[in-house]
């Protein structure tokens, strides 16, 4: 799956399958990071609330990958709902990760963390004026794609609305037993990339009897069933671990869904502790 790509509404080109490293220690992020590099992936996912850029562009420097060859994401806080702020986050996230450009840049929420799921305001303003940071950073060239995460259909259609560049991604929470098919549909119908962020729904979807007895069917692990799941929705995929040895396994995805039992997945019960619109976690996830 590591050579897999997915070619944004700009040309630019995503390899498919990331690391994910929210919850890994800043002192822990270098070695998980070369530990990838080395395994094979070549995009790596991180966030300025995860507090480990620092790490993540260390082991970005010292993988003995040249940079040009890795695609490097990361988040512009959720707080940052104005365009001095954000511009803020945009610089210090370059500074952190001690590169010269970040490959794509994403809101990491339309709502401030302490708000999600808490409140009806969904900060259309200050996301108009957290995007325009991220477009005038892009447009500099500190940045080369930019997008937005959590984001539900309205969430999108303001900035789609009023914004001269368009939202070119949309990371999301996405996994068998909670996969949100309405908002990837109209997404993917407006060109823009879905990210699929806890395929493995936190570790819940090892406890599914369902999910376990389907992955036995094609001879995997339920790790590598979720992660092929939201692999074949289209999507740009996430999977989070510092164990070298997940990280191969999570790799080694390259068997196929038959069409029935995509559809079978899609309808799996719907795992309740999540919030109410189902991208976020109730306890405030902030992958």
């Amino acid at each position: 799956m590591f050579n897999k790509t997915i070619t944004l509404a700009n040309g630019v080109v995503v390899p498919q399958l990331a690391l994910g490293t929210w919850l890994i220690d800043n002192n822990k992020a270098a070695e998980a990071v070369r530990a990838a590099v080395k395994t094979g992936y070549r995009h790596i996912d991180t966030a300025q609330a995860y507090m480990n850029e620092e790490g993540v562009g260390e082991g970005i420097r010292t993988c003995g990958v040249p940079r040009e060859k890795l695609f490097i994401t990361t988040k512009a806080a959720a707080e940052h709902k104005d365009y001095e702020s954000a511009m803020a986050g945009i610089e210090g996230s370059l500074q952190a990760l001690g590169l010269d450009y970040i490959d794509m840049m994403i809101i990491h929420s339309p709502q401030p963390w302490v708000k999600v799921n808490q409140s009806d305001d969904r900060y259309f303003e200050g996301n108009l004026e957290a995007w325009r940071a991220l477009t005038d950073a892009y447009k500099a060239g500190k940045i080369r794609a930019i997008g937005v995460s959590n984001f539900l259909k309205e969430d999108i259609e303001n900035i789609w609305n009023n914004a001269e560049v368009k939202p070119m991604v949309n990371q999301v929470l996405c996994h068998i037993s909670n996969t949100p098919l309405e908002l990837i549909e109209y997404c993917q119908n407006k060109g823009i990339v879905m990210e699929a962020y806890s395929p493995i729904a936190h570790g819940e979807a090892l406890k599914n009897a369902k999910i376990a007895e389907m992955a036995e069917k094609y001879g995997v692990s339920v790790p590598q069933l979720c992660i092929r799941y939201d692999i074949q929705l289209g999507m740009i995929v996430l999977p989070k671990t510092a164990d070298p040895a997940h990280m191969k396994t999570n790799g080694d995805v390259d068997f196929v869904i038959s069409d029935e039992d995509m559809e079978t997945l899609k309808n799996i019960e719907h795992i309740k502790d999540y919030g109410e619109h189902g991208f976020f976690p109730v306890f405030g996830g902030k992958m």
